[in-house]
């Protein structure tokens, strides 16, 4: 993997399905969202910062600085972290603080912090107004590799997740990759879920790279970090611009992990982090591409070690398989009936089919459900 053309400032220029294409900018300070946003044309409109009880009390301060001298009116809203907080609740109290304050179609929001935050801003700002312009400015490595790209937005409704939203393209992703030195490391590991996921299912070789590096990884070495975090979203890129808005089944490839995952996730109430049931899910969907033949068994059990090396789950404790299969098939991932999976043909290419059977999803549910003496431990340490 070429990774020389990596460095602080570089942007990567996203095509989009009927709107201006956007820019994720990579840098190591919030210096220059100013700058971007002058470009964008934010001066003498209003600006409202989005954040959560975690992130607000670390950057909202220093990017209140940033941003102060481009915008007629700074207000931010401050929402309490974590996925249950997700709702059409805050959406609600959100939209009240815009239309107080006299928010108009030309204004902006600002979305600081993890998915949830950007997910929920996204989506507020899909609908209010019919749509008005919004920022991304992930401070999670699971938002900077993911969820800030492509313009997925929504929120969770009766504990399905993600189950109301929209598509709304983001006007600019600023991503400033010290914030990942303040990341707890749970959240860490939960980005690395995802992350691992970019490589098995589009490039071998960045896999293989993320493998190499894991001790730079751990240690979050900002050289390392900036290549990792450039490299996952130019292959988020690549799989928006072919597929914007999932009609033509490509952007399904990054469900890999997904469908058992969600359904762990909202089974188990949210206390597992996303990242941690998408690795969960992987090693599911793993498991079945092997047993199908399409990879090796030290293939296989590869993908499931490397979970115990960056502090992500093997197994996990709780649901059985016939309540994940009963929830996957609620998920929104399903096609006319017919659970949607992605599996690997080999690694660094994936593809997505709906023949897995029940029988297999309960066999691979049960390789990496913890029963109290058939894995070790549900981390493998």
């Amino acid at each position: 993997m070429n990774t020389g053309k990596y460095r602080t400032g570089m942007e990567i220029t996203v095509q989009t399905e009927g709107n201006a294409p956007y820019i994720i900018c990579l840098q190591d300070s919030f210096q220059k969202l100013s700058k971007y946003l002058k470009t964008l044309g934010c001066e003498g409109h209003r600006i409202c910062i989005v954040t959560d009880s975690n992130v607000g009390p670390l950057y909202l301060e220093s990017v209140k600085q940033a941003v102060n001298d481009c915008c007629a009116t700074l207000i931010s809203y401050e929402l309490p972290a974590g996925e249950s907080h997700k709702t059409l609740d805050h959406v609600k109290e959100l939209y009240e603080l815009l239309i107080q304050a006299g928010f108009d179609r030309h204004d902006y929001l600002i979305a600081l912090g993890g998915g949830v935050v950007g997910d929920l801003t996204g989506f507020a700002a899909a609908t209010y107004l019919r749509g008005i312009r919004f920022i991304q400015v992930p401070t999670t490595l699971l938002s900077q590799i993911d969820s800030s790209i492509g313009g997925k937005t929504g929120v969770d409704f009766d504990c399905y997740k993600n189950m109301v939203g929209a598509f709304h393209q983001p006007a600019l992703v600023y991503i400033n990759i010290k914030t990942l030195h303040t990341l707890p490391d749970n959240q860490f590991a939960s980005g690395m879920g995802e992350l691992l996921k970019h490589g098995l299912i589009l490039d071998a070789d960045y896999y293989e790279w993320t493998l190499d590096h894991m001790s730079d990884i751990e240690d979050r070495k900002f050289s390392v970090l900036l290549i990792m975090v450039a490299r996952s979203c130019e292959l988020k890129k690549y799989i928006v611009e072919k597929d914007p808005k999932e009609r033509t089944g490509e952007r399904a490839l990054l469900n890999f992990g997904h469908t058992i995952g969600h359904a762990i996730e909202k089974l188990k109430n949210f206390e597992l982090l996303h990242g941690e049931c998408v690795a969960l899910g992987t090693v599911a969907a793993a498991y079945i591409s092997w047993k199908r033949g399409m990879i090796e068994e030290d293939e296989f059990y590869e993908i499931r070690d490397i979970n115990v090396g960056f502090y992500l789950p093997i197994s996990f404790e709780g649901p059985t398989a016939r309540e994940i299969i009963d929830a996957s098939k609620k998920d929104k991932k399903m096609d006319a009936g017919k659970i949607r999976f992605v599996l690997l043909e080999k690694l660094g290419h994936a593809v997505v089919v709906s023949d897995v059977t029940e029988a297999e999803m309960e066999e691979a549910i049960n390789f990496i459900r913890y029963d109290g003496d058939s894995m070790g431990s549900v981390y493998g340490k």
